[in-house]
């Protein structure tokens, strides 16, 4: 599932420096959609690159001004329906919810409207909402004395109907909208002037699509000096931790962790960017669970950084370096299986053994070093169900 982030900057925020403040901050830190009047969309376009949702009450009015006139007017990417009507409580709801006149909007064939905006202010309104999911490409619900039972009732009723948007006023609270049921809310509405907040919100969202794999330790049989070898070393634009690094090998089924430069030595800097992964031959862990191969690792990927513990986050790759160094071969078997990778020979390159951090030039037959192993086969860097060896 792909999460987002929604930063609402409408008129109830407060004037437009207000609201300007609040969308630039959300902007720096990478929310997915600014929700505003339909009045402000083309100012949100001028300040940065993101989705703008709009309220709405005429929206096939404003999109017909918009297309008229493309310079005056610019058109968002979702037109909401709710706000000053009956999702929001400003109308009474009517006792036919047919009839509403916020449901009969999404349900004209020739509107643009695709989402509804629904306050959840009694069980009715929860009954809107859900039937309102039912003809909206996007659902945002606010709660208001109550908020995690009723989100429970609609990710139970709606399921993949509709995007599911929950409104949130801290990012405590989008952790718990996205846990909420296991499967959680697709989304979270953040109403929140502290740029503290909206980051913390966006790293909550980070989180909640991230795997956690189950690393496991294997014995070393082997570590021979194999002559040269072209290796990689991928240097990717993010800091890595102590206790970070990637999951690279040369069978698919069993990728060893292999540390970031992050340590210091005598004769060489820390290279806190920098994962000295193997030869180019060798497989890498991908954010999405697929591998590729070192050698087409180029600007601008996306490589899967993993910790000691298996949790995992995504970073960009910066640059790859191919140079030809000495190289070991290193065999471990894991419950009966030899899996085995090149990494080069310095003292620089650290794999994890259950003492820590282990140079592959320390390594020796016994010590049980960590690695992540799945008993699948892969084509084309996706996990099949066929009968591949690999030696």
């Amino acid at each position: 599932m792909t999460r987002s982030v929604w930063l609402k900057a409408d008129d109830t925020v407060g004037d437009w420096e207000t609201r300007k403040h609040r969308i630039t901050a959300g902007l720096e830190a990478g929310v997915d959609w600014v929700l505003v009047d339909e009045g402000d969309v083309e100012k949100v376009r001028e300040l940065g690159d993101v989705k703008v949702a709009a309220f709405s009450t005429d929206v096939d009015v404003h999109v017909k001004e918009a297309e008229d006139d493309e310079e005056d007017h610019a058109v968002a990417d979702a037109y909401i329906v709710g706000k000053d009507g009956e999702g929001d409580g400003t109308v009474d709801l009517p006792s036919d919810f047919s009839g509403s006149a916020d449901l009969t909007t999404l349900r004209r064939t020739d509107s643009r409207a695709n989402g509804a905006y629904v306050r959840i202010l009694s069980k009715e309104y929860e009954t809107l909402a859900e039937e309102a999911a039912a003809d909206s490409d996007h659902t945002i619900v606010v709660g208001e004395d109550w908020t995690i039972i009723p989100l429970e009732n609609l990710i139970a009723r709606i399921g993949d109907q509709t995007e599911l948007i929950a409104g949130v006023t801290s990012a405590d609270e989008a952790k718990a909208a996205f846990e909420t049921l296991e499967t959680g809310a697709d989304g979270v509405l953040l109403d929140s002037d502290s740029p503290d907040e909206i980051r913390k919100t966006v790293e909550m969202r980070d989180a909640a699509e991230r795997e956690t794999l189950d690393l496991v330790y294997a014995e070393i049989q082997e570590v021979e000096r194999t002559g040269m070898a072209d290796r990689v070393c991928v240097d990717t634009g993010t800091l890595m931790e102590h206790d970070e690094g990637m999951l690279v090998g040369s069978m698919s089924r069993g990728l060893f962790f292999v540390h970031a430069e992050t340590a210091e030595s005598p004769y060489v800097a820390s290279r806190p960017f920098r994962v000295n992964a193997g030869a180019v031959h060798a497989y890498a862990r991908t954010p999405d669970g697929m591998t590729t191969y070192l050698s087409e690792l180029e600007s601008g990927d996306e490589v899967q950084v993993v910790d000691t513990n298996g949790h995992t986050r995504e970073a960009i790759v910066g640059r790859v370096k191919i140079e030809k160094r000495p190289m070991f071969r290193v065999v471990a078997d894991y419950e009966g299986d030899r899996i085995a990778t090149l990494l080069q020979n310095a003292e620089t390159i650290k794999v994890h053994t259950k003492e820590g951090r282990t140079a592959v030039t320390d390594l020796e037959p016994g010590d049980e070093v960590l690695l992540y192993y799945e008993d699948t086969a892969r084509h084309f860097g996706e996990a099949v169900e066929e009968s591949i060896i690999e030696k």
